[in-house]
């Protein structure tokens, strides 16, 4: 028998659906370049993610001269929502299709609502990006396993926002980043980070302040196998060898960052505990590490 789709931090096998993911990453990117077409830059690009709903991801309202326009995947009906604060609205059925098929819709519809937005064709942050108008390779979608990814999606929030409440330094908003498909929230220490050699712009503008960050991404990029991590940049010295909690979370070289594998929280008594404990003890060790300046930060 299937898993209920709505059960407790359901099962979520990267191998099981990665055909689904890497479609909605590429359906995701496209609505979030919308969003940074639409708006300023803020630090660190806060102004390009997606944020979790009580129906999937949504862009939140977006300035389009005297109007306002949000676009929200939802993952309930399976239907992606564009709304205009003028009251006009349209509606993209979310099925399997090819996202060349997924992109011309789309730009369509933005245009019957009167909405032209410049958007760069290509994707990022892939190793072998193809263009979201020649993509006829990413065509998969499971409503099923899209479902499940939003559950964990809404629970980790849940205790990202408890984790949030103790800290009283800069923290960002509980951000989806469409170009990684990683969820992640982020704490800095108000101190400017040294240069990071070599890096592009979009990494530069990231990590200009030194930051604590941790998140949940579904097993993309190679790793194959949902997971949350933190890290700290730049990395303090000492930080590999730290001791974090649960048992099952620890470095992972390869990385250079903390993991917990998602399963491996699955199959704790309580994982939101767990989770928690995965946040705390990791966050303690980074910001010790680099010698933060924790009374001041934290409440």
């Amino acid at each position: 028998m299937a898993e209920k789709t709505g059960a407790t931090w359901p099962s979520l096998v990267w191998n099981e659906w990665a055909a689904t993911a890497d479609t909605l990453h590429m359906w995701t990117q496209i609505v979030g370049k919308t969003r940074l077409a639409l708006t300023p830059l803020q630090n660190h690009w806060w102004n390009v993610p997606l944020y979790v709903t009580a129906r999937g991801l949504g862009t939140s309202a977006m300035p389009y001269g005297d109007d306002a326009l949000d676009i929200e995947f939802d993952f309930v009906t399976h239907a992606l929502h564009f709304r205009m604060s003028s009251g006009q609205e349209r509606e993209m059925k979310l099925r399997p299709r090819t996202v060349a098929d997924f992109y011309k819709e789309y730009l369509d519809t933005l245009a019957s609502l009167g909405v032209e937005v410049k958007i760069d064709p290509m994707p990022c942050e892939l190793a072998h990006p193809i263009r979201f108008d020649l993509d006829t390779e990413h065509k998969s979608y499971d409503p099923e396993y899209v479902e499940r990814f939003w559950h964990v999606l809404m629970f980790t929030e849940k205790v990202f926002r408890r984790f949030g409440t103790g800290f009283l330094g800069k923290i960002s908003p509980i951000h989806f980043f469409w170009g990684s498909f990683d969820m992640a929230v982020t704490r800095f220490s108000g101190r400017p980070a040294p240069p990071r050699p070599g890096v592009d712009g979009i990494q530069r503008e990231a990590y200009s302040h030194e930051v604590i960050s941790a998140g949940f991404w579904p097993g993309n990029g190679g790793y194959g196998a949902a997971a949350f991590y933190c890290y700290a940049a730049p990395v303090p010295e000492g930080l590999s060898e730290a001791k974090v909690r649960p048992a099952a979370a620890g470095w992972d070289k390869a990385l250079g960052e903390f993991i917990l594998k998602y399963e491996d929280l699955r199959a704790e008594t309580s994982p939101e505990d767990a989770l928690m404990e995965f946040l705390e003890s990791t966050y303690a060790a980074a910001a010790d590490a680099a010698k933060w300046d924790r009374a001041a930060l934290e409440r």
